[in-house]
């Protein structure tokens, strides 16, 4: 008579290969995506200490046109910046937003205003000149802080946003606007694509006449939770173990079926 017991001892081991094939491919899952943010945060916090230094240098000349093909905005975002010439007050662009914490008197829902500035050499940028409230969006309502004459901005490049729209051309009918997008701004207010820089200029807080609209209102801030996801994802990786282990050493205990 042949003995069984020898086979009838590997069924169980046998019944534990597809779930453990399955529990590596995740666990491979989940710590990839653990290291993955692990490598996002050591980004974002080379990043902010990146800004955090650039924002302390002195302003630079705002890049012209010869400098735009191979400007990377992304690398240039939040660079101090200056540039002089003349506000055409009447091209302005209205950007949404709501201001929870303003460094200056006036916050709450309202408007970036963002208005062409024809720069000495006759190229254009837009220039957030700062915020107004809900009830000041109208220029009419704050004519005191759109000068006329020659002036020097001094601020912050920053590049543009991605757009949010996905349906439609982007464009905005009542010249109110959801995404810092300065192409679109200069489609719209009718200016030569060419003479528009790529770019925008967070103005400083240097005071407007009357007070609006309140510049200086830039919003750095890089939100890093990065740790928090790796300890997420590495945390699942272990449990994952655990409970493999917990279900094989089940397995083993009850042995193969009776007979």
């Amino acid at each position: 008579m042949t003995d069984s017991r020898p086979a009838r001892a590997a069924l169980p081991i046998k019944s534990l290969i597809a779930p453990g094939i399955a529990t590596l491919v995740v666990f491979a899952v989940l710590v990839a995506l653990g290291t993955w943010q692990l490598q996002r945060l050591y980004w974002k916090e080379a990043l902010i200490a990146h800004v955090e230094s650039r924002l302390k240098a002195p302003p630079v000349s705002a890049p012209g046109p010869e400098a735009w093909p191979t400007l990377d905005l992304a690398e240039a975002d939040y660079t101090p910046v200056t540039v002089s010439g003349t506000f055409l007050n009447d091209r302005e662009a209205l950007l949404y937003m709501t201001l929870m914490s303003p460094k200056g008197p006036i916050g709450g829902v309202g408007w970036q205003v963002f208005t062409p500035l024809r720069t000495d050499p006759g190229w254009i940028v837009y220039v957030n000149r700062g915020f107004v409230p809900d009830d000041r969006r109208d220029a009419a309502t704050r004519m005191e802080g759109q000068p006329a004459g020659h002036v020097t901005v001094t601020g912050l490049l920053r590049r543009p946003e991605r757009p949010w729209h996905v349906f439609s051309d982007g464009m905005s009918a009542d010249n109110q606007w959801f995404a810092r997008e300065p192409a679109l701004f200069a489609r719209a207010a009718g200016l030569p694509a060419a003479e528009v820089a790529p770019y925008s200029i967070d103005a400083d807080a240097t005071p407007n006449p009357g007070g609006l609209p309140q510049g200086g209102e830039t919003l750095v801030n890089f939100p890093n939770n990065h740790l928090q996801y790796v300890g997420t994802w590495y945390g699942l990786a272990l449990a994952l173990l655990a409970v493999f282990f917990v279900y094989a050493r089940g397995v083993l205990r009850r042995g193969p079926p009776q007979a």
